[in-house]
């Protein structure tokens, strides 16, 4: 079993900045991709970033020139640096980590950015 804990949501004033954290455990042998999706209320989940094992990144049009993702995989964990933040980014930020078998996901972390 694999655990996908999240952390560093929180309130934020727009332009501001936050750093996202999740951090893998359990029986996490052959994790592939990680990556990090969102859920704004209504909405359905987007993909926001994504980085494979070997450091390749892709990002949502949206968030490109703002987001920075990033993975420790001595640590098993993946970082969303999140700069310049609108109040569209607002959202259930969800963790998600691609292993051989199947994906798993993380609980979420809110992200409210609001003046």
């Amino acid at each position: 079993q694999v655990q996908l804990v999240e952390s560093g949501g929180g309130f934020m004033q727009p332009g501001g900045s936050l750093r996202l954290s999740c951090a893998a455990s359990g029986s996490i042998f052959g994790i592939n991709g990680m990556g990090w999706y969102r859920q704004a209320p209504g909405k359905q989940r987007e993909l926001v970033a994504t980085i494979t094992s070997g450091g390749i990144t892709n990002y949502a049009d949206s968030v490109k020139g703002r987001f920075t993702i990033s993975r420790d995989n001595a640590k098993n964990t993946v970082y969303l640096q999140m700069n310049s933040l609108k109040p569209e980014d607002t959202a259930v930020y969800y963790c998600y980590a691609d292993f051989p078998k199947r994906g798993y996901w993380g609980k979420g972390t809110l992200v409210t950015v609001s003046s």
